[in-house]
């Protein structure tokens, strides 16, 4: 006997084994740990697209041009928004920083998920520019927690963290606009690790999945 085949349950089930591909929004304010998240991520091997942002700053001790940042001239990088080059981009704590376009659209064209480490007020503007972006908010402990690490660092003088500590507070007040929330306690990187990894996942099942137009 021929079963004729329908093409509504063929279609549930292709995408089943190919979901879309999430554009993940990793934000939160400075201290929360966005870049030591990230950086254990791409050590344990996920399959994402880490997108390389583009900065003016100079780079911090250890940071690799390519790896953590586009290190770029303040001409070159106004040349990039002239040019359309970037997909977002802000003066954050006196510096530029963007992300490029093409490496999100190529990544999501080519099947892969896409994170985007950015600052909260980015994220607001990805969430426009791209409404099916999953937009996931990173942050220490407690309060406490968030400024000695900020204090710690020792990258700025007294007035410069004075400034930090406040825009950090000020960022606080914005999770509502997120999706999700995930808290970075010292010492259990690897459990806000997981928890990114399961909202991605969960994403991945969702009835009907979020999908992504820029």
């Amino acid at each position: 006997m021929t079963v004729e085949r329908d093409p509504w349950i063929a279609q549930f089930f292709a995408q089943l084994q190919n979901p879309p591909p999430q554009l993940v929004v990793l934000s939160g304010p400075s201290g929360a740990g966005k870049d030591s998240l990230l950086q254990r991520m791409k050590q344990l091997g996920f399959p994402f697209h880490f997108v390389v942002t583009a900065t003016t700053r100079p780079p911090r001790p250890g940071e690799v041009d390519g790896v953590d940042y586009h290190f770029v001239s303040r001409e070159r990088f106004q040349e990039m928004i002239a040019r359309g080059e970037l997909l977002e981009h802000a003066l954050v704590y006196g510096d530029y920083k963007g992300i490029p376009r093409r490496q999100v659209e190529e990544a999501l064209q080519s099947g892969k998920d896409v994170i985007l480490r950015i600052d909260v007020q980015g994220a607001a503007t990805i969430r426009k520019l791209a409404p099916g972006a999953v937009l996931i908010f990173l942050t220490a402990a407690s309060e406490e927690e968030l400024i000695q690490r900020l204090r710690t660092r020792k990258t700025e003088d007294p007035e410069a963290l004075a400034r930090r500590i406040a825009t950090a507070r000020e960022e606080l007040k914005r999770v509502e606009e997120f999706d999700y929330v995930v808290v970075n306690r010292e010492g259990c990187l690897d459990k806000a690790v997981a928890q990114v990894q399961a909202i991605i996942q969960a994403e991945k099942c969702r009835v009907h999945p979020r999908k992504v137009f820029l």
